[in-house]
């Protein structure tokens, strides 16, 4: 027969059945308990002891804990794995319950809604993204909780997946009704990426609005730059809603929705990303080695965190470039000033965050202490701001708020170096409160009294080894040995005697130690009091602290990158609004500081007027093809983000957009293969490229079958050159396609320079005009280790492969191209097009039966000789 269920179990059965989905950590006494599936959940992911409750019952209860105190460390853990985790803590004093500890679910804490320090990377921004799929566009929102940036936009469904891709949300929010939505099945399938689902009432329009007018406390959304109901506006209540849900506190440092116009920002779509390892690299998915580890010399988290954005975002407004160019500039001129905003910088600590969790009520009495430390430090840098020659300096400067009121209530009221946790005491500086420092006094005082006691009863009872002493079961008492028992009072009250010991307590002493006590209690109690009324001011100032984070941000990226520019020896880039591409001596930026001081081989790129529009690039594998082209599309990134770049010059023309082909690895996961990818990007880049964007390939049609790659290849550039006219390096090993110079006006052969010796072959990984005359893919070959017989073979069948392709005079077989209309035969980019096609055209479908127009379907397709099916 089964036990009852206690009262205990039976809230925590409740708890659980109010947050499914979720592992439910049930706060008991010093433990964090976890019953049933999550216990074994927990024991597996966290390494915890499985025990059981009831274990005499046919249907023992699994179970696992913590103590309360480590919290932090298997939260960490849970999330990591994937996991949600609620927590439920006793909301009441367990002295002061009556019968069972009122216990409640305080937050959930989710991968998107992460904010404590311990849990978070400081140089990572954690976003909690939101989709919601509308009529013509699907709303993006997406938001920081531990700063409170929070944006929104409206995306067109094709382009979704790449902004997923461009924030990186550690969570993103759905609608459970668009599980099946094209959009929601690709961002299932985007790794890393956990989907959380939402009841459709909280992607309800009208509510989503009331939501966000609320929280701004505002009647429009007007005053955002954001107007009219669009799906983005969805997307940011329902998003809201979840985090109110999961938090459970206030969300005051969330003061402003952010439009993000997809206009104003370099594309990049998520191929290209994952190319030109950015943000991440492309093995092990890690910020070490990629773009933004390199360039990083930012020193605070906050600085670390929008250099990450700003290369997530590089920009396409030319003046706006220029500002932060000019920034730059004037630290890179002035080393002393440059030096004495970094310095400061290095003082401050993360004010974003910390600003979030005063915000929301979690901010400790040492978080305000780092709160006043940072603020400390504006008047220096206003001061080193001040008469500054470049626009955004001082703009930065006129924005930068010193708080002084805020910062001298903090160090008015907190001592210098105040505990981590309230339930301590001592935060509160002596002086601050007439109350807090009586009570105090008579704390101390009270100490010192019971001293004076003892000496006292030790001289009226002559008991030598007389001592006061105190334990938690019944407070002070007086201690004497066994063999002095005989000489206590008659007024003493015997309390425990033990094998050597006798302990006594008097009315005298009970009652000032009840004082004593009580006014440590309230001197406690008080001291939480006047800390939770500072945090609350100070929260409500979280508007003035977000700005000034976000300008110790910005300065800090600007010095970072001044600091680099002189380090690395970049140059400032001359930005042009033409399509024009000119680099001397580039090089890759990643590489250049990875390896030794010297060793990279620098290059030149010429694209746009009047070098003309496309570079074919050949060579052997392994001489520097694929890092040539990566460098020359970082450089015209770095450029964009307003950053000095690596070469002894470089003019950029702004582009639209950047697309990269490079590389290619099977997606089993969602049934492609690798020229299926590589078919797919290729594709996107023909249909999405324009005359600004920049376009490099590497190795199109490898594949397929090399007549079909060489096909595609060679159809491929000359659809580029034509129609859609950007600036496009290709790199191949097909030397066929060098033969294109001859009838594409606006293209040139490049090829990575070799030197021959007594038989050896030595990569010079320099690239200079013309083409390549051999690919010495053999010599690779031999260089990797392949037996010298199939070399031997190699060579002869690739004699014979290349001789059946050329005419007499070497050249290719394949016949010169149709002119071709920009953008006119998008549709015909690998096939002619077909008198049938004219007959489509001209005929009149509107003035056809439905039976007329079936036989006119057999007539077209028996002239295709198609015949009927089988």
């Amino acid at each position: 027969m089964d036990r009852p269920v206690t009262p205990m179990m039976q809230r925590y059965l409740e708890v659980k059945a109010q947050n499914p989905g979720t592992l439910l950590l049930f706060r008991m006494g010093d433990f964090y308990e976890l019953f049933y599936e999550d216990a074994e959940v927990a024991a597996r992911v966290l390494g915890l002891t499985l025990t059981s409750r009831d274990k005499g019952s046919p249907n023992p209860v699994a179970m696992a804990g913590f103590p309360y105190h480590a919290l932090d460390g298997y939260l960490q853990k849970l999330i990591r794995a994937g996991h949600r985790a609620a927590i439920c803590e006793q909301v009441e004093d367990p002295k002061q319950a009556k019968g069972l500890v009122k216990r409640e679910v305080t937050r959930v804490v989710t991968p998107g809604t992460l904010t404590e320090d311990s849990l978070l990377d400081p140089k990572v921004s954690n976003y909690l993204a939101c989709v919601a799929p509308g009529r013509d566009e699907c709303g993006v929102a997406w938001l920081e909780l531990s700063s409170g940036r929070f944006f929104t936009a409206d995306v067109p469904a094709g382009q979704v997946a790449d902004e997923i891709a461009r924030i990186h949300p550690a969570e993103c929010v759905v609608c459970e009704e668009h599980r099946q939505h094209p959009v929601v099945q690709t961002l299932r399938q985007m790794s890393g990426l956990l989907l959380t689902e939402r009841a459709p009432w909280c992607f309800s329009a009208d509510a989503c609005r009331r939501l966000l007018l609320e929280q701004f406390h505002t009647q429009t959304l007007a005053g955002f730059d954001i107007e009219g109901q669009t799906a983005g506006i969805t997307a940011a209540g329902a998003l809201l809603e979840y985090v109110r849900e999961t938090q459970k506190s206030s969300l005051a440092h969330i003061v402003r929705l952010e439009p993000y116009r997809r206009g104003t920002s370099l594309l990049i779509d998520e191929a290209t990303r994952r190319s030109l390892e950015l943000t991440r690299t492309l093995r092990g998915e890690t910020r070490d080695g990629s773009l933004l580890a390199v360039i990083d010399e930012t020193v605070t988290p906050m600085g670390a965190r929008l250099l990450a954005e700003w290369l997530s975002n590089p920009l396409t407004d030319r003046q706006s470039i220029e500002r932060r160019l000019a920034a730059v500039q004037e630290l890179v001129d002035d080393a002393i000033f440059c030096r004495d905003i970094r310095e400061q910088l290095k003082q401050a600590y993360d004010l974003q965050r910390l600003t979030a969790r005063v915000a929301t009520g979690r901010a400790s009495p040492r978080d305000l202490s780092f709160l006043a430390r940072t603020l400390a430090l504006l008047p220096k840098l206003k001061a080193r701001l001040v008469g500054r020659s470049a626009n955004l300096l001082e703009m930065l400067e006129r924005r930068l708020d010193l708080c002084a009121e805020l910062r001298g209530e903090i160090e008015t009221a907190l001592v210098d170096e105040p505990p981590l946790l309230t339930t301590d005491g001592g935060m509160i500086r002596e002086g601050y409160h007439p109350q807090l420092d009586e009570w105090r006094d008579l704390a101390r005082g009270g100490k010192e009294w019971i001293a004076r006691y003892q000496a006292q009863e030790i001289q009226r009872t002559g008991i030598g080894n007389l001592k006061v002493g105190f334990n938690r079961v019944f407070g002070y008492y007086l201690e004497t040995t066994s063999a002095q028992a005989d000489r206590v009072p008659p007024e003493y009250i015997r309390k425990q005697t033990l094998k050597n010991q006798e302990r006594f307590i008097t009315p005298e002493l009970k009652e000032y130690e009840e004082k004593v006590l009580r006014a440590e209690g309230q001197s406690i109690q008080l001291e939480q009091e006047l800390f939770g009324a500072l945090r609350e001011r100070v929260g409500s100032q979280a508007a003035r602290l977000r700005e000034n984070a976000e300008v110790l941000a910005e300065l800090d990226v600007l010095a970072g990158l001044a600091t680099l520019a002189v380090s690395a020896r970049y140059c400032r880039p001359e930005i042009a609004d033409e399509p024009i591409l000119e680099i001397r001596e580039g090089r890759h930026p990643v590489l250049d500081r990875l390896k030794p001081s010297g060793e990279f081989v620098p290059n030149d790129v010429q694209l746009g007027e009047p070098h003309g529009r496309v570079m074919i690039i050949t060579g052997p594998n392994m001489a520097g093809k694929s890092t040539y082209i990566r460098q020359a599309a970082l450089i015209s990134i770095l450029a964009q983000i307003g950053s000095f770049v690596p070469a002894a010059s470089a003019r950029v023309g702004i582009a639209d957009r950047v697309f990269a082909r490079v590389g290619a690895s099977d997606e089993l996961g969602k049934g492609q293969s690798t020229f299926m990818v590589e078919m797919t990007e290729t594709a996107r880049i023909l249909n999405a490229a324009t005359a600004r964007s920049v376009v490099i390939l590497d190795e199109i049609g490898r594949g397929t079958s090399t007549y079909d790659g060489i096909s595609l290849a060679w159809s491929v550039t000359e659809y580029l050159h034509d129609v859609v006219g950007s600036r496009t390096m290709f790199a191949t090993h097909y030397h066929e396609l060098t033969q294109l110079t001859s009838s594409l006006k606006e293209a040139s052969n490049w090829n990575v320079a070799v030197r021959e010796h007594s038989g050896e072959v030595v990569f010079l990984h320099k690239i200079v005009p013309g083409s390549a005359d051999k690919s010495y893919g053999i010599h690779v070959a031999r260089l990797a280790g392949v037996p010298p017989v199939v070399l031997e073979r190699a060579q002869v069948i690739l004699d014979r492969l290349e001789n059946d392709h050329l005419d007499e005079q070497g050249k290719t077989k394949i016949p010169p191209r149709k002119t071709q209309r920009k953008r006119e035969l998008q549709l015909s980019l690998f096939a002619e097009d077909h008198p049938i096609l004219d007959e489509l055209r001209k005929m009149n479908l509107e003035g056809l039966s439905p039976n007329e127009a079936l036989q006119e379907l057999h007539r077209l397709r028996d002239k295709l000789g198609a015949g009927a099916p089988g």
